[in-house]
């Protein structure tokens, strides 16, 4: 006789649970200019309360709509039986109106800073690469890791090659020890980055990448862990025979977890590099007025939203039957969202500009090139916001300064080493004095990286050779065997 247990377990999970206004808030704020214009028009599209102000109104097709509405709101009079909630619908078209006075009256202040020959320039676009890698990292973001874990996390990153790996002997532990991690910790973090999509990345072998992307039920199996790590050899030449009698199973059992195994993926990277080019029109204008900074947010759409003067007159008069009352409110509610979205936007987007501008001082005040080490974490402690909403403020955002025109997360830069009073040091900073030291050599005997990391020294940079190394790659310079003249 079979017997039957029932149980009832409690799993407590937390989730959060955007709401769809809350989630359009946050997608405008990701949006650069070009895009958000269209998004724009997509939602009045949506809203007929609303529309664009054109540059000369049409008197005659006005009048004519005024006296289709009058036609048509007499018929609906008597259909209302609540003054009450014409009043309120009213009052609200009002407050509607109020906020898109004083939102074209921010406007007029904005533009008042820029001038013909500003107005001309920031026509001008560029053609850029997205980078893949940002998005990547984002997914540290809701783990809260100190800034230094940070940091070594992005320098794994940016160490591999174009399929995701980090390059042979690399070695994890030095790395960790110059942001004063312990061994554990970096292999903790190690393991944290192998398990963000797309899994596998910062990987130090094929079989590394590979267990990184199995399930937990596969890394229980025993043959298929065996196939992916030490008789992987025979798997890619097809030596099915010999895997099968190791595990003493038949072919069909090993040519049944190959199948399971094809479908993971041996070079990762490449789902994260740069996969098209685009065109950028500035979000920001950065501008310098009598020594200090002003930010001259670039949206030109937004200032001619209005009313439609259809549903203003309706509302002025007060015509409604039940179904229109209702559907008007709903859109004044939804036109108020979108115009405080935009304008939350708009503020955000300054203040992070601002707050780079004054993490960045030597820069933007003295022209002199050169960047600080800077983080989100930084720029969010700074505002009082999350570095989830600094990230999507800087995402795909550029501006246009007195230097040019650079994308926003240019203006950040993880560390590169120390100087001897432990102050961070920026692979920027680092690659400007490696190019200054290599152009000022002995042609004919070229420092070596390793000459490098000593004269760095003396001048109070602790930089590791290997991350001379790495920048003199990236910025194309040849080592000191190959300048050599």
């Amino acid at each position: 006789m079979s017997t039957m247990n029932q149980h009832i377990s409690l799993k407590q999970k937390q989730e959060l649970a955007l709401k769809p206004k809350m989630l359009q808030s946050l997608k405008m704020l990701s949006l650069p200019i070009l895009e958000l214009e269209g998004y724009i028009r997509q939602e009045l599209q949506s809203n007929p309360l609303l529309e664009l102000r054109e540059e000369k109104d049409d008197e005659e097709n006005h009048e004519e709509d005024l006296q289709q509405e009058q036609a048509e709101s007499n018929t609906a009079l008597d259909d209302v039986d609540s003054p009450e909630e014409v009043s309120a619908a009213s009052k609200e078209a009002q407050q509607l109106t109020d906020i898109l006075d004083q939102w074209n009256e921010y406007h007029s202040s904005n533009e008042s800073y820029r001038g013909e020959s500003e107005t001309e320039s920031s026509e001008s676009s560029i053609r850029y690469e997205g980078d893949g890698k940002d998005g990547y990292l984002e997914q540290l973001y809701p783990l809260n890791l100190p800034e230094t874990e940070v940091e070594f996390v992005t320098e794994l990153v940016d160490s591999c090659d174009v399929y995701g790996f980090l390059p042979q002997g690399y070695d994890l532990y030095f790395s960790a020890q110059r942001y004063q991690l312990s061994c554990r910790r970096a292999d903790e973090l190690h393991e944290i980055i192998l398990q963000l999509s797309p899994k596998g990345i910062t990987a130090r072998n094929i079989t590394e990448c590979l267990m990184a992307q199995l399930s937990e039920q596969q890394r229980e199996n025993p043959i298929i862990r065996g196939m992916v790590g030490e008789h992987f050899e025979d798997l890619i030449h097809r030596r099915y025979s010999k895997i099968a009698s190791c595990f003493n199973v038949s072919e069909d059992t090993i040519m049944i977890y190959r199948q399971q195994i094809s479908k993971l993926d041996p070079k990762p990277g490449l789902r994260i590099l740069n996969s098209s080019a685009s065109y950028v029109y500035p979000d920001v204008t950065l501008k310098r007025i009598e020594g200090d900074y002003v930010v001259i947010i670039n949206d030109s759409i937004t200032p001619n939203i209005v009313i439609s003067s259809r549903y203003r007159s309706m509302i002025n008069r007060g015509y409604f039957d039940r179904e229109t009352l209702s559907f008007v409110r709903e859109r004044i509610n939804s036109a108020k969202f979108l115009i405080k979205s935009i304008y939350m936007r708009m503020r955000t987007l300054e203040q992070v500009s601002l707050s780079i501008i004054k993490h960045q001082k030597d820069f933007f005040y003295n022209g002199s090139g050169v960047l600080q080490p800077l983080t989100y974490s930084a720029i969010a402690q700074d505002l009082g916001k999350s570095e989830s909403t600094i990230s999507r403020v800087v995402k795909h955002k550029y501006a246009e300064t007195p230097y040019g025109i650079f994308a926003l997360k240019d203006f950040f830069s993880s560390t590169a080493g120390r100087d001897d009073n432990y102050e961070s040091i920026s692979r920027q900073q680092a690659k400007s004095c490696i190019i200054r030291l290599i152009e000022a050599e002995d042609k004919k005997k070229p420092l070596s990286d390793q000459e490098l990391v000593e004269m760095l020294k003396a001048e109070g940079l602790n930089i590791s050779r290997r991350i001379i190394a790495k920048y003199r790659n990236e910025l194309g310079i040849l080592n000191s065997r190959l300048r050599r003249r």
